[in-house]
């Protein structure tokens, strides 16, 4: 069983990931290779990691941004690997064993999908950088036991091993070309096709916490994202399913559209300046984000 590992950067320094895992490799003489395909990243991280290239199997360099779930698929294209395992660009290594760990699942319960986890600091950033820290903290860092509770809804795409016939047959939506709702989406599909998610403790740490202006700018584009797929997509039974959707459709039928708009646009600015504050709940953040769903279905 040959397992490639799959990165795809976009304006990221990835040296210091790629260099840890191919010492994994090489210590454990494990049967992996690493590919990395680059979304038309600005020049200078081209520059940083084009010495790369004599370290992985493959690097593809796009010269054209593609997006988060049309570069997922195209790497099926360059491996013919049973397994891929896809990392995020801003990802770091923090255990010895962290490959060595997946491949003895893998040989163990032969699985279609796994989900490692994820892990920030512990200790709480500067005010600055507090609502990126907070909802990884709160909603994304889950423990093994709490996700195996509910394997789709917790299952995320920054650390996840897939058989390449799984992924053949359930490709990433490439309508989602920005950010936003292509891991769920991609776990509904899971869902609905019958393919199991399985869930160890084997996270990656995230090594690259935004500042509330660019998680808040993250947050309005996914509910633009949402807006897109609510739209554009026939599937409304995998849609309804998505947390902020199900509020958006409760609204609607309520009649409450028109009343939530008024009471958002009056509270919006306030509501801008306490999130990029870095200290609001995220209760804050969920009704920013149905007030930015709510906007984009006018349009």
């Amino acid at each position: 069983m040959k397992l490639s590992i799959c990165i795809p950067v976009y304006n990221f320094d990835v040296n210091d990931l790629v260099n840890d895992l191919q010492n994994q490799i090489n210590s454990n003489q494990l049967n992996a290779e690493i590919i990395i395909i680059d979304d038309a990243s600005k020049a200078e991280f081209i520059n940083k990691n084009k010495n790369l290239e004599k370290t992985v199997s493959r690097f593809i360099f796009l010269n054209k941004n593609i997006g988060r779930s049309k570069i997922r698929n195209l790497f099926l294209k360059y491996t013919q690997s049973e397994y891929l395992l896809f990392l995020d660009c801003d990802g770091k290594i923090i255990s010895q064993n962290f490959l060595k760990n997946y491949i003895d699942f893998i040989n163990t319960k032969n699985p279609d999908v796994v989900f490692g986890g994820r892990k920030v600091s512990d200790v709480k950033p500067s005010a600055e950088y507090g609502l990126r820290w907070r909802f990884a903290v709160e909603r994304e860092n889950l423990p093994l036991k709490q996700r195996l509770k509910s394997p789709y809804l917790d299952f995320q795409t920054n650390n996840f091993i897939v058989r390449k016939s799984v992924l053949e047959k359930n490709p990433f939506n490439e309508t989602i070309t920005q950010y936003g709702y292509e891991d769920l989406i991609f776990a509904k599909d899971l869902f609905k096709n019958k393919v199991f998610i399985d869930h160890i403790d084997n996270p990656i740490f995230n090594n690259d916490v935004e500042t509330n202006e660019v998680f808040l700018a993250k947050a309005d584009q996914s509910a633009k994202s949402l807006s897109q797929l609510i739209k554009s997509d026939k599937d409304i039974e995998r849609i309804s399913k998505i947390k902020l959707a199900k509020a958006y459709s409760r609204l609607k039928k309520t009649g409450g559209i028109f009343l939530y708009r008024l009471i958002y646009k009056l509270s919006k600015p306030y509501l801008q300046k306490k999130l990029l504050g870095g200290n609001a709940s995220l209760k804050a953040l969920d009704f920013y984000k149905l007030g930015q769903l709510i906007y984009y279905m006018s349009k």
